[in-house]
């Protein structure tokens, strides 16, 4: 694909599948490197950067706490030509997706950390993990409409796989990634709707964001595949992406400011992208352009839109085209490593 082609999103005909459709429970198909253009030729990559894409048009220009008034419902049903009883449903979902996320959270005060010599690494993440790993069909069947439970076992697998690795106790951008497919398949069997970017980023993907902070932080987790100093940063991607739309055409803060103490201070709850800069800053110590040298030089950027087609050139380049991320993505019939099909 030429560097800067928008892909489309997932095709609407897909939404709401019929009952026959046989869903499959995801698993590994990229075993060795050359496996990689499999991925890259596939129905999953077109669907999953298209799903990206689309979030980050929707998000563009926007604050965490835009929110539309009751007022204006019947108008953006009309807006999105859907009736009005659908566009509640979907408000359903996303507030049933956020419960689910609260549970998670819930789960983590139960399940404090346990002493061990070891600073990094703690063992009670696993006590946490098996729990989900227990109920995370359960969880699922409470956003998925009782019509569409024989796609909950599909779709389970990818929150399985968003919250981190149970053996390393690590987290990374592939489970970021299967966060993202995961909501990307909820659009695909019609439970959320591709074009409320908004609720599913500001509401639901900021609220996992929460949680895998709290994650992180309670049983400090390695980061997986990090590349330190060289990385854009130790755990997340998707945010910087989405964050950075949110700032574009922004009257007073310039990439610049996102390493002034102050600025971040006084607008880090509105943008997603200087939420991030806060956690690295009270997660790391030392000098900002030592610790964070990819973000440091970012900040020289001169437009919050070239920030932002940088970072999806390289999310495709860092995450998304290297083997040691991708070999982890698992594919079912939701998102399948066939080739795309035309149209």
């Amino acid at each position: 694909m030429a560097e800067g082609e928008r892909q489309s999103p997932p095709d609407s005909s897909e939404e709401n599948p019929p009952a026959t459709q046989n869903f499959l429970i995801p698993k590994k198909e990229i075993h060795t490197v050359p496996d990689m253009g499999k991925w890259k030729r596939s129905q999953a990559y077109a669907d999953y950067i298209g799903f990206i894409l689309t979030l980050n048009e929707g998000v563009k220009g926007k604050k965490l706490t835009f929110e539309y008034k009751v007022s204006e419902v019947e108008e953006q049903a009309a807006k999105q030509n859907v009736p009005v009883y659908e566009f509640i449903l979907l408000a359903c979902a996303i507030e049933k997706l956020v419960a689910l996320l609260n549970t998670l959270d819930r789960w983590i005060d139960e399940t404090p950390p346990v002493d061990q010599p070891s600073r990094f690494g703690n063992k009670a993440y696993r006590t946490w993990y098996a729990k989900l790993d227990l109920e995370a069909e359960n969880l699922v069947a409470t956003v998925v409409p009782t019509h569409l439970a024989a796609a909950v076992p599909e779709v389970a697998v990818y929150l399985k796989e968003s919250v981190g690795n149970s053996t390393r106790i690590d987290y990374g951008t592939g489970h970021e990634a299967a966060f993202a497919a995961f909501l990307c398949c909820l659009c695909k069997i019609g439970v959320l709707r591709v074009d409320d970017q908004i609720a599913i980023v500001f509401k639901v993907f900021n609220r996992y964001l929460e949680v895998m902070r709290k994650l992180q932080k309670t049983y400090r987790m390695e980061p997986a595949g990090s590349q330190g100093v060289w990385g854009l940063d130790d755990f997340q991607f998707l945010p910087f992406i989405w964050g950075s739309s949110q700032l574009i055409d922004h009257p007073q803060l310039e990439p610049r400011h996102f390493v002034d103490e102050k600025a971040v201070n006084e607008n880090h709850k509105d943008y997603m992208f200087l939420e991030c800069i806060l956690f690295i800053t009270e997660m790391k110590t030392g000098p900002f352009a030592e610790h964070s040298n990819q973000l440091w030089n970012i900040s020289a950027v001169p437009s919050w839109s070239k920030v932002n087609q940088g970072l999806i050139r390289m999310y495709k380049a860092e995450c998304l085209e290297k083997f040691p991320v991708i070999q982890h993505f698992k594919f079912g019939s939701l998102l399948p490593i066939h080739p795309v099909t035309s149209g």
